[in-house]
């Protein structure tokens, strides 16, 4: 039995990873940042008669960070898993998303994720065992889309540091597991934050293009998050998973594509096909006309 902390489980992945722990009789401390969230996850835990310990953690925060995670080794010693789930969107065209947007959404993607590794991993090194769950994102793999280029990047980047982090810490015995989802079925789109844009944008009207193409995608056909609460569960088990795990069958279709397009100059086109039979025609121009 394992003593796995899962943060951002109010809803979504978190919620789905830390259930799926604890179906497999593990020791699961599901974090937030707003505990009185946590009532969803409560009541299916308690519909499985399950147990899961809600605790209050903020990734962007360094001292609820290191408190939590020293609050959880002072009872049990040694995390055993750490997966970090919680994350936040934004979509923005390059040029005029704010930079405290950016900022922000690299807080919590990446320097989050980054606190809770260095939280943990005193204590992990000491006992000689541990694995690190990272939860990236297909958009962290392929060629960025249009208005994804700050998210896209705040995944890249935690890819980066993930495969550097592995080859550092594989002498102490801890496993890192980079898992890569395509498109699921939870509220990250809905809870998103956008760049504000008025009537002379230069790019109001293709920049809500893709936000129609995003939301429609991730509705009717979006993959069942359970899918990757069992995937991040066996990343741990198996001890032969790869770094980058690709999830899903959107994530295996979409890296054929890019493998079979061979450059950047040959993907788009299709991409923006496949999105126009989503979401209707690409506006061309500030106006739409």
């Amino acid at each position: 039995m394992s003593v796995v902390l899962v943060t951002g489980c109010s809803s979504g992945f978190g919620l789905e990873i830390a259930l799926a722990f604890a179906r497999e009789g593990d020791t699961v401390y599901a974090s937030m940042r707003n505990p009185a969230k946590a009532d969803r996850l409560r009541e299916r835990a308690a519909a499985e008669d399950l147990s899961v310990e809600v605790i209050a953690l903020d990734v962007t925060d360094e001292t609820s960070v290191r408190q939590a995670v020293a609050d959880v080794e002072q009872r049990h010693g040694a995390i055993d898993v750490l997966v970090n789930n919680a994350g936040i969107t934004y979509a923005g065209a390059v040029e005029l998303t704010p930079e405290e947007h950016a900022r922000r959404l690299f807080d919590t993607n990446f320097w989050g994720a980054l606190r809770t590794v260095r939280a943990v991993l005193p204590a992990m090194r000491a006992a000689g065992r541990g694995t690190i769950v990272n939860i990236s994102s297909l958009a962290g793999r392929m060629w960025s889309v249009p208005y994804g280029g700050f998210y896209a990047a705040s995944k890249f980047a935690l890819g980066s540091v993930s495969e550097a982090l592995a080859g550092e810490v594989a002498p102490f015995g801890v496993r890192v597991v980079c898992l890569e989802p395509g498109n699921f079925a939870t509220d990250v789109r809905a809870n998103a934050y956008v760049r504000e844009t008025g009537p002379d944008d230069p790019y109001a009207a293709d920049e809500s293009w893709m936000q129609e193409f995003l939301a429609r995608s991730s509705g009717e056909g979006a993959g069942d998050p359970a899918v990757l609460a069992r995937a991040a569960v066996d990343a741990v088990r198996d001890t032969n998973t790869e770094l980058h795990t690709l999830v899903g069958e959107e994530a295996r279709m979409m890296t054929e594509a890019l493998q079979a397009a061979g450059t950047f100059e040959k993907w788009l086109p299709g991409f923006v096909t496949f999105a126009e039979s989503v979401a209707g025609p690409r506006p061309v121009g500030p106006s739409g006309a």
